[in-house]
């Protein structure tokens, strides 16, 4: 008899409970997830029990939970080795500072730490302490320890934690980390082999010494891009311009400032890349004359002469064995038609747009998408960066692969007889 293929049967998450006063939480984590078509199978650590009881776990699951590395009638059969190969992902939610720092060091000494170090599924911790815990150094040292490993964290979330301060340190809500690895798995090989260029952040075009030009970009749709496009097999290399989040994992990144080290950077790294996805905010215009010493304030009115900087999105677009081009249209009016004329004047495979200004768009954690190809369009409805990179990749991928199968040419304007 053959074996049930993944994509065939639900996914299986081996949910993982430690010992802090979050895992109140984490019964309704595991309802979600069954709620979402997911099998779940509960491992408490003996911390976690002073919380929570198994009963209550067992309830929402329907599976027996897991407490016991000594559990003679399991370990009769290896178990820990059994839920490991299980599992098609690992979470642990709520994860301490205590469990952080034993999984990071590698300690095996009860059934939770010791299925993490046995499984070849991916890992994902849902942090939550008090917020001076969290920002102490030995924790933020363990956490870019496991992230350098390719374990990965949501959160943790800003607000009011049960000690009654407020800061960083409360476990992400039920809702979104049911969807963000579940997503995630939806996501697992879908660019397997692939090489997948990002750009991300805005570009610094200097006046003077002190001063530039430059826009409101954070970054973090570009960077979520690229967590989504690694999550999903790539080998990602992020051209990122300055910003203030931390890279993903995983990836390559090039750091610029100016449009013409990000288009020197992308034509290095595009060579060979089989999907470019342009998610930087590169400033249109630079100083003609940039001063080599500070502008003094001298004079009521100031003009300086501006000129363009390069396109970086339409040079790769023009160039020999282009990869396969996704571009993003920030727009404050006109969305749909501003999105089309950018994608035909600049021969792309398909674009991003999404409306921008008075707190939509730049600088925000959530956004939303509508995705435009030749024939056709999807919109992603508003929610997080990081699920919307995530449901942007998977129809990239899609497309993609619907393009290869057919054999298109990569070039869209061969393809309608410009």
């Amino acid at each position: 008899m053959s074996a049930v293929s993944p994509e065939s049967r639900p996914q299986r998450v081996l949910l993982g409970v430690s010992g802090g006063i979050a895992a109140y939480k984490t019964p309704d984590l595991v309802r979600r997830l069954v709620e979402r078509g997911a099998e779940v199978q509960v491992v408490m650590t003996p911390g976690a029990l002073e919380f929570v009881t198994a009963h209550t776990f067992q309830a929402v699951s329907g599976r027996p939970v897991r407490t016991d590395l000594w559990d003679s009638a399991a370990e009769a059969a290896m178990g820990h080795i059994e839920l490991a190969r299980w599992a098609d992902a690992v979470v642990i939610a709520p994860a301490t500072a205590d469990f952080i720092a034993r999984l990071a060091h590698g300690l095996a000494d009860d059934l939770l730490s010791t299925l993490c170090l046995a499984t070849s599924a991916p890992i994902t911790l849902a942090p939550a302490m008090n917020r001076l815990m969290w920002s102490n150094p030995a924790t933020q040292s363990n956490v870019r320890l496991l992230e350098s490993r390719g374990i990965a964290l949501l959160g943790p979330a800003v607000g009011e934690q049960a000690c009654g301060e407020t800061g960083a340190g409360r476990m992400m809500e039920p809702r979104e980390i049911a969807d963000t690895v579940l997503s995630r798995q939806s996501l697992a090989g879908a660019m397997s082999g692939l090489k997948v260029v990002v750009t991300a952040g805005p570009t610094r075009e200097r006046i003077d010494p002190v001063r530039f030009l430059s826009n409101r970009s954070s970054g973090k749709m570009g960077y979520a891009v690229a967590a989504a496009a690694r999550d999903a097999g790539a080998k990602v290399v992020l051209v990122s311009g300055p910003v203030n989040i931390p890279p993903p994992p995983g990836t390559t990144v090039v750091n610029v400032e100016t449009a013409e080290q990000m288009l020197d950077a992308v034509r290095s790294h595009v060579i060979g890349a089989d999907i470019f996805i342009a998610a930087a905010a590169v400033s249109d215009y630079k100083a003609a004359q940039p001063s080599s010493k500070k502008i003094k304030k001298t004079q009521d009115a100031l003009s300086i002469a501006l000129a363009r900087t390069p396109d970086v999105l339409g040079t790769v677009a023009r160039s020999d064995n282009r990869p396969f081009l996704v571009g993003f249209a920030a727009e404050t009016e006109d969305v749909e038609r501003n999105a089309l004329a950018k994608m035909e004047s600049k021969r792309l495979e398909m674009i991003a747009a999404n409306r921008v200004g008075d707190g939509l768009g730049f600088d925000q954690d959530d956004n939303a998408l509508t995705v435009y190809w030749q024939g056709g369009k999807q919109e992603l409805a508003l929610t997080s960066k990081a699920d919307l990179a995530r449901q942007l990749i998977g129809v990239v991928a899609k497309r993609y692969a619907e393009r290869a199968a057919v054999g298109e040419p990569r070039d869209p304007v061969t393809r309608v007889g410009n």
